[in-house]
């Protein structure tokens, strides 16, 4: 089974809405997907109502979701782990033990566009537009990762 791991911030916004994401175009039985926050800010909170409302647009549920916080362990339970911005990444990668966990660490725009380094921006202090658009650029992203995980 293919594992992957979703990183934001605070684990109430952008990485709660690409796990969604990616589960709703996943068949769950060959691929696990989950999220996780740099910080511990929330953790065990639902993700943020925005973020809910959004998936719930879309027809997806994050309301199953609780907050929690990246540990070095999940360098060795996931396959993949998708950055959605530089300081997630950095503060990631900050706690790579080896080659072979920095390896597993991306970003997770460079799906949808190519080697740009782009950051998906933290919606939380903006208004819903924030999160309507931080929803379309995981999806242009997801539906490409869903794609080449299930070759």
């Amino acid at each position: 089974m293919k594992k992957v791991l979703m990183v934001c911030l605070g684990n109430i916004c952008r990485s709660p809405l690409a796990e969604g994401i990616l589960q709703s175009k996943i068949n769950s039985n060959q691929i696990l997907v989950d999220s996780a926050g740099t910080a511990a800010y929330h953790v065990g909170n639902l993700p943020d109502e925005r973020s809910i409302n959004v998936a719930k647009k879309y027809g997806i549920d994050i309301t199953n979701q609780k907050a929690r916080k990246f540990t070095v362990k999940d360098f060795d339970t996931f396959d993949i782990i998708y950055a959605m911005d530089t300081s997630n990444f950095t503060n990631i990668i900050s706690l790579a033990r080896n080659k072979k966990d920095e390896q597993k660490v991306k970003m997770i725009l460079n799906e949808s566009h190519p080697t740009e380094n782009l950051s998906v921006p933290d919606p939380y202090y903006g208004g819903n537009q924030g999160f309507e658009n931080v929803f379309k650029m995981l999806d242009e992203a997801c539906e490409i990762i869903a794609k080449r995980i299930q070759k």
